[in-house]
């Protein structure tokens, strides 16, 4: 039993060194990194809470789901990440004005609701000093309506971090559609070879994913098992996450070995 014990132990080990490579590996072929694109909602900060309140105290009045109110599970699966065009359809699929307003309505709530509410995902700044550090170029990319966008960049202190906003509204697909992505490319000027996202929503990793960059996931209001169907690199728990800086860690290295080759 003791020898069991022994070797069960030592075969654990070598799968979670196994595991650690891949995910490092996964992202170390970008080097030397460009560029990193951030999702907005529930990437930098932990707003889907909010949007989950907002819902559940304004779907019932319009008699969507009999007047009973969404579960986490539904918001997650039906709803997280999603852009309003396709939220209008689903609550109003017979009157696409009447969903748009709606959504409106729902956005101006969760700006209300957002005072004071609003904190950074652990790491987030720990992080940034990373960024700026190496000088790498960023962008914001959201399905959120630029007002939303903008109170959640400017409350967590980095309307001068981004060098751009990119809003799925403003492109001709939002996520998860590749679109919004592609542009922020463009935007920036940069490789999708060199550069890769964070995102927390099935329909944003997918997004990614479309747009042929890896894709790490966080898992701050999705559970893991919806958001590995869309094919993330690999998940995290937060900015803080061993896994993510071991990643970040082997990028330094190979971007080192290139600089000497060179």
């Amino acid at each position: 039993m003791e020898w069991l014990a022994r070797n069960s132990a030592r075969n654990s080990t070598f799968a979670s060194v196994k595991f650690t490579i891949g995910l490092t590996s996964s992202l170390s072929r970008l080097a030397p990194l460009e560029a990193i694109l951030f999702d907005v909602d529930g990437t930098l900060c932990d707003s889907d809470p909010i949007h989950y309140q907002a819902y559940r105290e304004m779907l019932p009045e319009i008699g969507f789901n009999g007047g009973v109110p969404i579960t986490e599970e539904f918001y997650a699966e039906y709803i997280s990440g999603k852009h309003n065009d396709d939220m209008a359809k689903l609550f109003f699929p017979d009157d696409h004005q009447r969903g748009l307003k709606f959504t409106d309505d729902k956005e101006a709530m969760f700006r209300r609701l957002s005072k004071d509410k609003l904190k950074a995902v652990k790491g987030l700044y720990k992080l940034k000093k990373w960024v700026e550090d190496r000088g790498l170029k960023r962008a914001a990319v959201t399905n959120a309506p630029r007002e939303n966008a903008e109170l959640m960049i400017s409350t967590l202190g980095l309307s001068d971090f981004f060098d751009c906003v990119i809003l799925g509204n403003e492109c001709e697909h939002g996520k998860p559609f590749p679109d919004p992505y592609l542009k922020a490319l463009e935007a920036l000027k940069v490789s999708k070879d060199h550069t890769f996202i964070f995102e927390d929503s099935f329909s944003g990793i997918k997004a990614g994913v479309a747009a042929g960059m890896p894709v790490v996931g966080l898992t701050t209001g999705n559970p893991e098992h919806l958001l590995m169907v869309a094919r993330p690199a690999f998940l995290i728990k937060d900015f803080e996450d061993p896994k993510l800086w071991a990643a970040l860690e082997e990028l330094d290295r190979k971007a080192g070995e290139a600089t000497v080759a060179a």
